[in-house]
């Protein structure tokens, strides 16, 4: 059953930890604020924080529709947006022929009525549904190009489409718009104007031992406490990609795959590819930094628990 938006921003933080997600104050400030002002939220952030994660909570918890744009370099209207149905637009052209149909006019009238057109998912998101509106998720932006950006300005600021051979499409109510991105480069200033804006940051060690109790409940305390303080500390070296959270929950369910009770040098070494994703990451750490890092781990853990 479709929930009432949150009325402040404790609600807020209760409606994601419903979601088994685990979030600080002022992420739930800026989801309070951007759903009663019906603002898109932008969230930005490096790949495996839980941008993405929060849109799929709110669709669970408040129980709307969950529509999603992934989007691609070469991403365009006709995949995002709408496109005709060819194929059976030539079909009733046939039928038409067959039986005699001699007026152009209403043809063609007919052939551009929305009976043949294929709704994506920007159009979808603007469809009125019984739950209420849909939370729209225009998952990682900045990997389209800048006229798609562009085209998406009347979208996010009228909550509307133009289609030239019907008109324009308004939303009776606006979706819930969540829009994230990795900032492989820039968005436009044009568009983050329309949106509230939100960094979404690596969690420290604390939030990250209470999401590894949420996503990961069968791992030992002393494990999970172990494992988030090698991944601190991985996320202070010099990689080409530090590990997210996500890459933090992969690796605990894969060492409790392992029964691995406790972190060793070669327990890390064996699963450093769940962790880390490039093999010169994995060159850099495996081995002798892997030891050195877990010697300073153990040595942090032994002293803030006598």
């Amino acid at each position: 059953m479709p929930r009432p938006l949150p009325a402040t921003v404790d609600a807020a933080l209760s409606l994601l930890g419903a979601g088994d997600y685990v979030a600080d104050r002022s992420l739930a400030t800026a989801l309070f604020l951007a759903l009663r002002r019906s603002r898109p939220l932008f969230l930005e952030g490096e790949a495996g924080v839980g941008k993405t994660e929060i849109a799929k909570v709110l669709a669970t918890t408040l129980g709307r529709r969950l529509v999603r744009l992934q989007c691609y370099e070469g991403l365009d209207v006709a995949s995002a947006v709408y496109e005709w149905n060819y194929a059976r637009q030539m079909i009733e052209i046939r039928l038409a022929e067959a039986a005699g149909d001699s007026n152009r006019d209403a043809l063609a009238t007919d052939l551009f009525s929305e009976r043949f057109l294929i709704r994506r998912p920007l159009l979808q998101a603007l469809e009125p549904d019984v739950a209420g509106p849909p939370v729209l998720l225009i998952d990682e932006l900045d990997r389209t190009d800048e006229p798609f950006e562009a085209y998406l300005l009347e979208l996010l600021s009228d909550f509307q489409v133009t289609i030239p051979e019907i008109g324009t499409i308004r939303a009776e109510q606006p979706p819930i718009v969540i829009i994230t991105s990795n900032r492989t480069r820039e968005i436009h200033d044009a568009l983050k104007r329309r949106c509230f804006y939100y960094w979404v940051d690596y969690p420290d060690a604390k939030r990250e031992l209470e999401i590894l109790k949420v996503k990961a409940p069968g791992a030992a305390e002393a494990l999970s406490r172990e494992i988030v303080g090698f991944v601190q500390k991985l996320r202070t070296t010099d990689l080409f990609k530090l590990p997210g959270v996500a890459e933090t929950i992969d690796w605990t369910q894969a060492l409790m795959q392992l029964d691995v009770l406790t972190l060793t040098p070669a327990a890390i070494n064996d699963t450093l590819g769940v962790l880390l994703k490039y093999q010169d990451d994995i060159g850099k750490i495996q081995g002798s930094e892997a030891l050195r890092l877990l010697t300073q781990v153990k040595a942090e853990l032994a002293a803030t628990s006598d």
